[in-house]
């Protein structure tokens, strides 16, 4: 059975005002992977000439949502989706139009299964963001957690 997640993109672009001003795009986006992209715009440069760094990490702190608010989004009632941590490490300068995609590492059963145990579960979502020319520019890993609605 396949869950539609199709209304993800258009959700976080609805709510998530960062993510409508700063014109990030979605792309596929499943329970298990998720693609974002983030314009070239002048605006939203440094001082080199590419996108601020910032921006880069809110590109992929995005594409890490978008996965697992399709992995998770049907337990929203329930839980809460926070983000605990996360790390960046930018390889080399991006320049251009820049696409983040975003891997749940564990499958969404085993989180859902510790968070009906009673237990405030974990997950890590990887990144990979690259160029127009598909060269990695940043990896970047975000542990999210479910916390309990209460």
């Amino acid at each position: 059975m396949t869950t539609d997640t199709s209304w993800v993109g258009p959700a976080l672009t609805q709510t998530v005002h960062w993510v409508r001003t700063v014109g990030i795009t979605f792309g596929e986006t499943t329970a298990q992977r998720a693609v974002a992209h983030l314009p070239d715009a002048p605006d939203l440069h440094n001082h080199v000439g590419g996108p601020h760094a910032a921006m880069i990490f809110g590109l992929g702190e995005t594409a890490s949502g978008a996965v697992g608010l399709a992995a998770f989004g049907a337990v929203l009632e329930r839980a809460t989706p926070l983000v605990v941590r996360s790390d960046i490490a930018y390889s080399r300068l991006a320049t251009g139009p820049l696409t983040a995609v975003a891997v749940l590492d564990r499958p969404a059963a085993d989180v859902l299964a510790e968070l009906d145990a009673g237990v405030r579960p974990e997950f890590t979502v990887s990144v990979t963001i690259t160029d127009a020319d598909d060269r990695e520019t940043t990896r970047m890993t975000v542990v999210w957690t479910l916390r309990p609605n209460r």
